[in-house]
């Protein structure tokens, strides 16, 4: 042996001087020769021992922290503070106190980052929800292990996983936990290793527990019936997709959405969101908004804070007066993290090699793991029930004479023959001579032999029926079933996300952002628009127009005004102002007909112009008909551009006009007839191409020319022009009735 090591010594000192010699020198070598030697043994140690979670739910960080935590009694006991575990578990864990630590604040019930928090905390732990919301010190904090841990740690020196050394080779530690529930997935764990990454939801605890329970009894299970979606720590709303959830059941891979919950106080007109998704932080929300207020994408808020107290999460969203709630968050969950995707990927490492899973082969493979820990722990106990019938047995035996046996230690002349003298004098084995030979002499009496030697029949009992469990693979699923419930019994808690089916989410519908100002809106004979601000109108009114156009519409409006153009062939065509851009008075302006696309031949001889659709439109024909049309009646929620049979064209159209609200109006015929109508007198019709209703009587030959919005006192002795009933002639006018008389009659 010793020439051995002297050799590869040797060998050692050879092989450095050989680097030493060749230093600096450039060797040619492939590349993938380097990756094999150098990249992949870093690339499997940050898969295998840091990233990927194993079947017990955890990565070898939070297994070394817990562990020594357990060690340190910490399960049991008071609390202590954070640096004297974080120093203990630097001797299994060798990377850095902060790196222990911040795996300890994950796993804090004062970080609110897992559903069953694994570590009882006090003092400042900082929140998962936030960024900027640091945690305090290790050695300002106290902690102890929570309860359920005692579900982490049950019969773990029963010699039901395995142990191995730490990286100094002085202590033992887990290679896994014996967890009697599915810890895996019932709290969140996500890590990045070389190549590829894991993502793991969290879900409902009792859920987990009950769907394992049914899938023990029925491999077949439907795991939809029982376990409904995940579920977070901070709440939301999960956007339920069956379709997605099924394949992320069935592959392990898949995303869904998780949005916020808020609720309205109409007393201060202000949104208070209260969950957010898991995936984001408040300062990110609101740094969002505040984005989006800047750069004028929402004009509905007013002012965003954030409210967060000891009574939880709460950011507070000011509205501006008249906005509506539900529209604002709309936009909020549209175009910031209030609604976020949640990625799946649920690679877990199976005997040292990573394996992408679903829900269904992972809760297998963690009830084959369990089962060999229950395996592990009954045929601990059955050996040393054994152990101990055997001890037992010996112990009977010398209940035949019990004088001979305290003889025969007396008379032996060297402690060493004791054992051997006892063993040929009653047919022992050395383990029951040493028992026998250990037993206290104040216990050598027939009382406390008899008292022993009646447990023979108790042990052979038990002994009897953990060979029974060990040959039953029933009776094991029974015992793991047995402890699933205990655990539903004693941690179920009630869901925290709220299912939203996606049926139910109404599609966001985005609206461009328009800037409201005033503007001046003209619309000439010849179909020509144009739009100008009042400040440029002041400057220059004179308008530069087409020879032989006028502007027959002047209307004093805004840049979010609506504008219906009604054609020559019984059409409107609807647009915006802000469609249309701004330009002065010295500019030809727009052809209508071409701007919004028009028939060929096809001409705009009317605008209307409104901003809620209240009002009337009236036609008014030749043959002295007029119809009244509700204006909300060209309102489309499908904003379509083109109405057709927007007025009757069975008759020759004299004029239109829009009205807010009923008023009197002046038709004139060609005869010189004037009427005065008041339009409440004329009901509105329930379609848009009707005929309207007789109001003017005309003499054969002469037909309505026009018709406009009456001023009062415009005419002298209005009676006389006043409709009084429909259909109605009207009058001529005062400079107009000598000589038309004789003609009307």
């Amino acid at each position: 042996m010793a020439r051995k090591k002297q050799v590869e010594r040797s060998h050692h000192s050879d092989n450095v001087k050989a680097y030493i010699e060749h230093a600096g020198e450039v060797v040619d070598q492939k590349i993938t020769s380097t990756l094999e030697k150098n990249y992949m043994p870093y690339a499997m140690s940050v898969i295998v021992s840091r990233a990927i979670p194993e079947i017990d739910g955890f990565k070898p960080s939070h297994r070394k922290l817990l562990y020594t935590m357990y060690k340190m009694g910490l399960l049991t006991g008071a609390r202590t503070k954070s640096a004297n575990v974080v120093g203990s578990t630097m001797k299994l864990n060798p990377h850095g106190d902060m790196a222990i630590y911040e795996t300890m604040v994950r796993l804090a019930r004062g970080n609110e980052a897992l559903l069953h928090p694994y570590v009882d905390s006090k003092g400042n732990f900082g929140k998962a929800y936030s960024r900027d919301m640091a945690f305090a010190a290790s050695r300002y904090t106290e902690v102890k292990l929570d309860p359920i841990c005692q579900e982490l740690f049950r019969d773990i020196d029963k010699d039901t996983v395995d142990f191995v050394d730490n990286y100094d080779n002085k202590l033992k530690e887990p290679t896994l936990l014996p967890v009697t529930f599915p810890s895996v997935l019932v709290n969140a764990n996500t890590g990045i290793a070389v190549g590829m990454a894991s993502s793991i939801c969290p879900f409902n605890l009792e859920e987990v527990c009950t769907t394992t329970i049914e899938l023990i009894k029925n491999p077949n299970h439907e795991l939809a019936l029982t376990l409904m979606a995940p579920d977070f720590p901070g709440g939301g709303q999960l956007i339920y997709n069956p379709a997605e959830m099924d394949k992320i059941y069935r592959t392990g891979r898949g995303s869904f959405k998780v949005r916020a919950r808020w609720h309205y106080d109409k007393s201060c007109n202000c949104i208070e969101i209260t969950e957010i998704p898991p995936t984001t932080t408040t300062e990110a929300i609101i740094d969002k908004v505040v984005d989006m207020i800047k750069s004028n994408k929402i004009r509905e808020i007013s002012d965003m804070r954030d409210e967060t107290d000891l009574s939880g999460l709460k950011l507070a969203v000011d509205l501006k007066r008249g906005s509506d709630p539900d529209a604002v968050m709309q936009k909020l969950y549209r175009f910031t993290p209030l609604e976020d995707s949640f990625s799946c990927n649920f690679n877990v490492l199976i005997g040292g090699t990573p394996r992408v899973m679903g829900v269904r082969e992972l809760l297998e493979e963690w009830i084959a793991f369990r089962r060999q820990c229950v395996k592990r722990r009954v045929y601990f106990d059955l050996n040393k029930k054994k152990d101990k019938l055997h001890l037992l047995e010996g112990l009977k035996k010398i209940l035949l004479d019990i004088d001979k046996a305290i003889r025969i230690i007396r008379e032996t002349e060297s402690e060493e023959e004791v054992v051997p003298n006892l063993m040929i004098a009653f047919g022992i084995d050395e383990i029951q001579a040493e028992y026998v030979a250990e037993i206290k002499l104040r216990h050598i009496n027939k009382e406390y032999i008899l008292k022993r030697t009646d447990e023979v029949g108790q042990l052979q009992g038990e002994i009897d029926e953990m060979e029974a469990i060990l040959a039953d693979p029933k009776k094991i699923n029974r015992i793991i079933i047995s402890e699933l419930k205990n655990v539903i019994k004693n941690y179920s808690q009630p869901r925290k996300t709220l299912l939203l089916m996606q049926e139910e989410i109404k599609p966001f519908t985005e609206e461009v952002i328009i800037d409201n100002y005033p503007v001046n809106l003209f619309f000439t004979k010849e179909a020509y628009f144009k739009k100008i601000t009042p400040q440029s109108f002041r400057m220059s009114s004179d308008q530069y127009l087409k020879e032989g156009d006028s502007v027959i519409q002047h209307v004093e409006g805004s840049n979010t005004d609506h504008l219906l153009f009604f054609s020559d062939q019984g059409q409107v065509y609807k647009s915006r102002a802000c469609e249309f851009e701004d330009t002065k008075a010295s500019v030809l302006g727009e052809f209508v007909p071409v701007k919004l696309g028009m028939d060929e031949g096809e001409n705009a001889v009317y605008m209307a112009v409104t901003s809620d659709y209240r009002g009337y439109m009236l036609f008014f024909f030749e043959n002295g008909k007029v119809a009244k049309v509700n204006l909300n009646a060209y309102e489309t929620k499908t904003n379509r551009r083109k109405l057709m049979k927007a007025y009757s064209t069975k008759e020759k159209l004299s004029a239109v006009l829009c009205i807010p609200e009923d008023t009197q109006v002046m038709i004139t015929a060609s005869n010189g007839r004037v009427l005065l109508l008041h339009t409440g007198m004329i009901q509105p019709k329930p379609t848009k191409d009707n005929q309207g209703i007789q109001v003017m009587k005309l003499t054969k030959g002469s037909v309505v020319t026009s018709a406009a919005l009456y001023e009062q006192g415009s005419l002298e002795e209005e009676h006389h022009y006043l409709a009084k009933t429909l259909p109605s002639r009207g009058d001529f006018l005062k400079e107009n009735l000598i000589g038309q008389t004789g003609a009307d009659q």
